[in-house]
């Protein structure tokens, strides 16, 4: 019947209260998972995670001092890439390059010169050019002038500034060919081994003197009436 048989509940429950060592080996199961689990967590470090700049700066060791000028900032990336070629420029020491290559061009420094500027034949043409007062340094004021006397709507004015325009630029020519022809002659007595050509260097001399002597590259060496030497 039935009712005589046991259930296997009733027989799981009389076994483990029968039987102490299959209680104790639940037990240190229960315990073993419970420190694998414990194990297995990641304990709190009680302090923030360093970010990666700091990580870094620390590798690194401690930051220089900022460079005192131009030079020391572009010697100092120099060695930089020479100790690692991969080192790449600031924005500081890139806007550093640039100002000491401007100013070296300005000062009229070779290595720094555009090609057009460079060799020594160029040089005595520049000193030439800015050793005198030129008409044609009135050039890019002109044009100023002439577009000024556009704008008024009187026709008489614009008249008198066209006739005085074009007179002013026929001076200019003229005096550009001049000066073209006189370069070059002294170029080629002052420079006898060079190859002087007349219409690079009377046009190298043309536009030279149409700038204004404020915006000349390379700065001019001599002021107007000094005598030129060759350098």
């Amino acid at each position: 019947m039935s009712f005589f048989r046991r259930n296997s509940t009733s027989a799981a429950e009389s076994g483990a209260e029968g039987d102490p060592a299959a209680g104790s080996a639940a037990g240190t199961g229960d315990n073993e998972a419970g420190q694998d689990a414990t194990k297995g967590a990641t304990p709190k470090k009680g302090r923030p995670t360093p970010r990666r700049r700091e990580a870094e700066s620390k590798r690194r060791g401690p930051v220089a001092p900022p460079p005192k000028n131009t030079r020391e900032a572009i010697k100092r990336s120099r060695q930089q890439r020479k100790q690692n070629p991969s080192t790449k420029m600031s924005k500081e020491e890139r806007r550093a390059a640039t100002r000491e290559r401007r100013e070296r061009m300005m000062a009229g420094d070779e290595r720094y010169l555009l090609p057009r500027d460079r060799g020594p034949v160029k040089a005595f043409v520049r000193d030439v050019v800015d050793s005198r007062r030129n008409l044609l340094g009135l050039f890019m004021p002109l044009a100023i002038v002439v577009f000024l006397s556009l704008l008024v709507p009187d026709p008489a004015i614009q008249q008198v500034a066209t006739l005085a325009t074009t007179v002013m630029l026929f001076g200019m020519v003229v005096e550009g060919v001049a000066n073209g022809r006189r370069i070059t002659k002294l170029a080629r007595e002052h420079f006898p081994n060079e190859v002087v050509k007349g219409r690079s260097i009377g046009w190298y001399a043309f536009v030279r003197a149409t700038q204004l002597r404020r915006l000349r590259v390379p700065k001019p060496r001599v002021k107007p009436g000094d005598s030129v030497r060759v350098h």
